[in-house]
């Protein structure tokens, strides 16, 4: 008994630490994978919008290049420039002419913005105050023309932008500096409007040293940086300049809002730097996934699988060991047992080397072939439990075989009490009963979306005969699901067609076909009864299961 519970004990160990180093080992590997798709797809996000923000910088450098009007004041300042400007890109909210205005050209430029059919031409403030020209003693920066023209936009030229903190901080920078700026996040066209960021070029005339005014592009800033939809691996959100600490963000329809990241809140997964408008703007981005979890949950599932394994190993082993132990009452019989148990050790090694090559194939193709992990989990446990399920009739009989109908039963094939079973009661072997169990199984769980009755017929039928003469007689199994088609069965799984083309007939040493007909999807199988019953094999498990008799003197 020290002697078996040591094996045993020794057996689950080194089950135990290959099954801890197979979690180990997928772990690392889950991880590492889902690492490095994020790092690739946040590398691609953010050279997209690099490109896209260059794109539209230079398009308001192309147009300011572009613009030469004799006047600042000259109404329609943007129409020389209209087919130009939506020829490169159309994704603007509004390109505007800002004119900077010196206090004696106020009433020719409301003159113009009058002329230019605008329904407000009064020269204003940002804030549509009016202003009175003879308090301006320097120049000022007036909205002088924009496109698109609508309803909601040609009420802005007139406007001013020395008070506005934003635009006035943006065109003071454009003219020192004397390229292209970008302003900071600011709503676009009313103060409720969508969040976006403007892009302003100077207009500098020939010989000039000074610019004579601006053209400016607006854009949504969701469209701008590319937001990610469901699909994605990732949320994105820019750092808002304006305040520290806070970043902007933008839902599924777009709409921009700002949020103060905590000190102690999740940290972004990775973050990346673009350039527009001469400066920098910081991309922050958070996995939508846990990628550690689901590493954790496919490593739980391997070191289950391990585990359970290892329980079959060492409770079959234990359960074979112990009965023979029982045996030995006296010395002789002692000596006879141990030359028993190297057999059933042997014996033992075959059978559970079979059942984890099997156990082996089933979990390398379910997890290779599965679209996501909790279908590959559903899979698995149903075709381990078929396994599971045949153990547990061999041992039983102490593996002499298995009844066939037996392996019909509910509790390994799904929707067995829908299913008519007919044909003799045969006894088939251990090798066969493992083989035909995965086969019912794997038929039975892909035909589960038909398996509504017609009349009084049930939808599906199993029969199975033995035809020919002693010595030469041959198995005939077919399954047939009544009522269904190519078009509308559940197609087999990678490794069901692998296991109904190719394994199980090799098993049995026969062949198969699958085939559809007018009203059903017909499976049949045709092998030896010699290799289905294997006397050799049931000869062999009697001469092991005698009872050692004692050694006379």
């Amino acid at each position: 008994m020290v002697r078996l519970g040591f094996i045993i004990g020794f057996i689950a160990l080194l089950g135990v630490l290959l099954s801890g180093l197979a979690a180990y080992r997928v772990h690392d590997q889950e991880l590492a994978l889902d690492r490095i798709a994020l790092a690739r797809a946040i590398d691609v996000h953010a050279s997209l919008v690099q490109d896209r923000l260059t794109e539209r910088e230079l398009l308001a450098r192309v147009a300011s290049g572009l613009f030469r009007a004799p006047s600042v004041i000259k109404p329609n300042m943007l129409e020389p420039l209209r087919s130009a400007i939506y020829a490169f890109k159309t994704d603007f909210v509004v390109a505007g002419w800002i004119a900077r205005l010196k206090p004696n050209e106020l009433a020719a430029a409301q003159a113009a913005i009058a002329g230019a059919g605008f329904p407000n031409p009064q020269i204003r403030s940002y804030d549509d105050k009016p202003i009175n020209p003879a308090e301006i003693t320097q120049p000022i920066d007036v909205l002088m023309d924009l496109e698109p023209r609508s309803n909601e936009t040609k009420t802005l030229p007139g406007r001013s932008y020395d008070q506005d903190p934003v635009r006035s901080a943006m065109l003071t920078r454009a003219r020192a500096e004397k390229r292209s700026v970008a302003s900071d996040p600011v709503p676009l066209i009313r103060g409720s409007g969508a969040v976006g960021i403007i892009v302003a070029a100077p207009v500098i005339p020939e010989g000039a040293t000074e610019p004579a005014g601006f053209v400016t592009f607006s854009y949504e800033l969701a469209t701008l940086m590319l937001t990610n939809d469901d699909m994605s691996l990732f949320a994105v959100a820019l750092r808002d300049p304006r305040k520290e600490g806070g970043e902007l963000i933008a839902n599924d329809q777009g709409v921009v809002s700002t949020r103060r990241v905590a000190a102690d809140g999740p940290a972004p997964s990775a973050t990346r730097t673009v350039s527009f408008g001469g400066r920098d703007w910081q991309l922050s981005y958070y996995a939508k996934t846990n990628s550690a979890r689901r590493a954790e949950q496919t490593a739980i599932i391997v070191a289950a699988i391990g585990f359970a394994i290892t329980a079959m190993v060492c409770g079959l082993f234990g359960y074979v060991a112990y009965n023979n132990l029982r045996l030995s009452r006296e010395i002789q019989v002692r000596i006879g047992f141990e030359r028993r148990l190297t057999a059933v050790i042997d014996e033992l090694n075959h059978r559970v080397k079979n059942i984890l090559a099997v156990i082996q194939s089933i979990v390398t193709r379910t997890l290779r072939h599965g679209s996501d992990i909790d279908s590959a989990r559903e899979l698995l446990i149903g075709r381990i439990h078929a396994m599971s399920n045949v153990v547990s009739l061999l041992s039983e009989s102490q593996w002499q075989g298995v009844k066939l109908k037996g392996l019909f039963e509910a509790r390994a094939i799904p929707h067995a009490d829908r299913i008519a079973v007919t044909g003799p009661d045969i006894a088939v072997s251990a090798r066969a009963a493992q083989s035909l169990s995965l086969l019912f199984f794997e038929l039975a769980s892909h035909s589960d979306e038909g398996l509504s009755l017609v009349g009084k017929h049930p939808h599906i039928t199993a029969n199975w005969t033995v035809t020919g003469e002693d010595g030469n007689e041959v198995f005939h199994f077919r399954w047939e699901e009544f009522n269904t088609s190519e078009a509308t069965r559940r197609p087999d799984s990678d490794f069901g067609l692998i296991l109904l083309d190719r394994v199980a007939p090799e098993a049995l040493g026969g062949t198969a076909k699958r085939f559809f007909t007018d009203v059903s999807y017909v499976y049949e199988l045709t092998a030896p009864m010699e290799t289905v019953v294997d006397m050799t094999e049931r000869d062999r498990t009697d001469k092991i299961s005698a009872p050692v008799r004692p050694v006379r003197n």
